[in-house]
């Protein structure tokens, strides 16, 4: 099933909440910084370990830490693409959901990967994560989660063509 949920992902009772991470797992702004607020310092710190021992993430890697105080039992951390880049957003969307099988996850909560604070095109991004999102529900539970009401719409819009 895909869920399309309005509301703050770290509030989402999920096994794996995912974080639009930048390439040095800096948790400074948007979803990162809410998902490591919520989280706490173990989140943080295993962020902080993950750079220390890899260097930083190429666009559309995925890495995942435990999930620290958070409902969930793992964070998957995207480093998405900054601008309009689809081919980057569709590896990055298609690697979380690999590591997310990876982790047996039989359920997800994805945000609007670049979307925000990185300048996706709100509508194409909208658009490529319902698409990959469709071919794993089957294989778990997906709640697309997002604050901004314009993506909600474009979910709720792509949804209903499906149906």
């Amino acid at each position: 099933m895909i869920k399309i949920i309005q509301g703050d992902i770290t509030e989402i009772q999920a096994d794996v909440i995912v974080n639009a991470a930048n390439e040095k797992l800096f948790h400074g702004g948007g979803v990162a910084r809410a998902i490591a607020d919520a989280g706490g310092s173990v989140l943080i710190k295993e962020s902080n370990e993950i750079i220390r021992k890899r260097g930083r993430l190429e666009i559309g890697e995925a890495v995942y830490t435990s999930a620290g105080n958070l409902k969930a039992k793992y964070v998957i951390h995207v480093a998405g693409p900054t601008g309009t880049k689809p081919e980057k957003l569709e590896q990055a969307i298609e690697n979380v959901f690999q590591l997310a099988k990876r982790l047996e996850a039989k359920s997800i909560a994805l945000p609007a990967v670049s979307c925000g604070i990185f300048g996706f095109d709100k509508k194409q991004g909208s658009e490529i994560i319902y698409r990959i999102s469709k071919k794993y529900y089957k294989d778990m539970d997906v709640y697309l989660v997002s604050i901004d009401k314009e993506i909600i719409g474009y979910w709720k819009k792509y949804s209903s063509q499906q149906q």
